[in-house]
């Protein structure tokens, strides 16, 4: 079957199972893993950040972010798609006992000026606004990017009113390629940041967070009391390692071959983009006579699995183990749909 249900099902390439099979490893909670202490030393120097830690997914290093930079009964902003709001299981609430203000925003973006109207007022009947949250890309927003002047006006306006600003960057590597951006602006910009690499990237497991020392050691124990301590954590760390040094330009192929299905997709009248396709993401709406279901059985009977997100949306994700013969076998299924 070729998997376009997400990024997450990418495997390690052989390459990669060699490095891990090498790897130097130690006990990481006594913080004597050497490989680990590579990647989260190599991770936060690719973002001009002062340290990193390494956890076993994003949703774990988003919600540590937010335990440590928040105190109980604080609140949140965010765009109201965001991973942080509605995929991580109430984390924000469980863990951090804050509220969320979430944001209509425009393919999972939001701006400087609606993020401004919602800080609240220092005011005893409302919850103390502390920190602002954005995704790059946007999942929901079907892989869109934010542009860096938007981020900058949203970095000065947090600093104006004494906010933090975190990054939900599971997918900020296809960003980077997309936009031809420089990682280390990013680090100028926010506060901490979640970065992936077991999507696009193709590593089987993990994620890590960057920031300044003292954020990253008031992290350090927040993971321990989430139970995200790991031991020889090196074989993990050396497929993300590895991840970080090869997969990142890679991901153009990935855009690529999005672009090439989305042009055959719209080639039929039951299809319908309500975004732009920009990076590695496409999400589109399946009209009547069809509905998301029976597209997805059709490409199934194909050997294609996809994903149907909505009663009216299905969602398509590019990743390394998507070939470009596996692309032209999409493509040729996709032209032979009929309603």
């Amino acid at each position: 079957m070729i998997d376009l249900r997400s990024d997450t099902f990418t495997r390690p390439t052989a390459q990669m199972l060699e490095v891990m099979h090498r790897a130097q490893v130690g006990d990481d909670v006594f913080r004597e893993d050497p490989t680990v202490n590579a990647l989260e030393s190599d991770t936060a120097a690719y973002f001009g950040m002062e340290a990193g830690l390494f956890c076993p997914s994003g949703t774990m290093t988003n919600q540590i972010a937010i335990k440590a930079h928040t105190q109980p009964g604080q609140e949140i902003i965010c765009e109201e798609n965001s991973h942080v709001y509605i995929y991580e299981g109430g984390g924000i609430a469980f863990n951090s006992g804050c509220q969320v203000k979430p944001i209509p925003g425009q393919r999972g973006l939001i701006s400087a000026r609606e993020i401004s109207t919602r800080i609240n007022p220092d005011d005893i009947h409302k919850a103390p606004t502390r920190l602002v949250s954005l995704e790059n890309t946007s999942n929901r927003g079907g892989g869109s990017c934010y542009d860096h002047e938007s981020i900058a006006e949203i970095h000065d306006l947090c600093k104006q009113h004494q906010l933090a600003l975190h990054l939900d960057g599971a997918r900020i590597w296809n960003a980077l390629v997309q936009r031809n951006e420089d990682p280390k602006d990013y680090g100028r910009l926010f506060d901490s940041i979640s970065v992936c690499f077991s999507k696009g990237l193709g590593a089987p497991v993990g994620s890590v967070l960057v920031g300044t020392k003292a954020f990253i050691e008031k992290a350090r124990r927040v993971r321990k009391v989430m139970g995200g301590g790991m031991r020889q954590a090196g074989y993990l760390a050396a497929a993300a390692k590895y991840a970080l040094e090869n997969h990142v330009e890679r991901l153009k192929e990935d855009h690529h071959h999005a672009q090439q299905i989305s042009i055959a997709l719209k080639q039929h009248h039951f299809i319908q983009f309500s975004n732009p396709v920009e990076t590695n993401i496409l999400i589109f709406e399946v009209l009547e006579p069809l509905s998301p279901s029976v597209f997805v059985n059709k490409l199934k009977e194909n050997g294609i699995t996809c994903l149907a997100i909505s009663p009216t949306q299905v969602r398509m994700v590019l990743h390394l183990d998507v070939k470009p013969e596996d692309v032209y076998h999409i493509v040729k299924a996709i032209k032979h749909i009929t309603v």
